[in-house]
């Protein structure tokens, strides 16, 4: 059986740049990381979108259903021997109670990815492909659920942000186990 896997989280609001600095820091890694996130489903049609949209299916009710299900996968692909960056919004603390319950014994490094709202706002407007108000909903909540192990802000240039991520992940000390820091 290949050794576990290992976590990286980058938590921040949307529109903070989770995903550009997910991939600048697995482009920068020296062992390969899969990344992972919610994205990934939106953009490769799993959601079932248009349904969602119209009212034939209803998202609050199937929301936890799919996050628990999402967490599932990064825990699936850790405990195969993949290492994981994983970008996500942990919104609520039923969410960060369920990753930490689902990751619990992993070794996962829980990365704060901070933005200012008039520039969260700014990329949200620009992107058009989220729905007006999230980024400022996301800014308000997300970064007060739990302690990091580094915080960051996206508005520095994002290829020293991962060269800080990467070395602060090279220089942890043990296994984190995400809730217990």
């Amino acid at each position: 059986m290949p050794p576990i896997g290992k976590i990286i989280l980058i938590n921040g609001p949307s529109s903070a740049g989770k995903t550009t600095l997910a991939l600048e820091t697995q482009k920068q890694l020296a062992e390969p990381f899969l990344r992972f996130s919610f994205d990934l489903f939106i953009d490769s049609h799993v959601l079932p979108r248009h349904q969602i949209r119209n009212g034939t299916f209803d998202w609050a009710a199937m929301r936890p259903n799919v996050f628990r299900g999402l967490h599932q996968c990064v825990r699936a692909l850790a405990e195969t021997g993949n290492n994981v960056l994983f970008d996500h919004i942990i919104e609520t603390q039923a969410n960060l109670a369920d990753l930490a319950q689902t990751l619990s014994a992993l070794d996962v490094f829980l990365v704060g990815l901070h933005c200012s709202l008039p520039e969260l706002e700014r990329r949200e407007a620009e992107r058009g492909n989220r729905r007006s108000g999230e980024a400022r909903a996301d800014f308000e909540t997300v970064h007060r659920l739990t302690p990091y192990d580094l915080e960051l802000n996206s508005e520095d240039p994002v290829e020293d942000n991962a060269r800080v991520l990467i070395e602060a992940w090279k220089r942890r000390s043990g296994v984190r186990v995400l809730g217990k820091r």
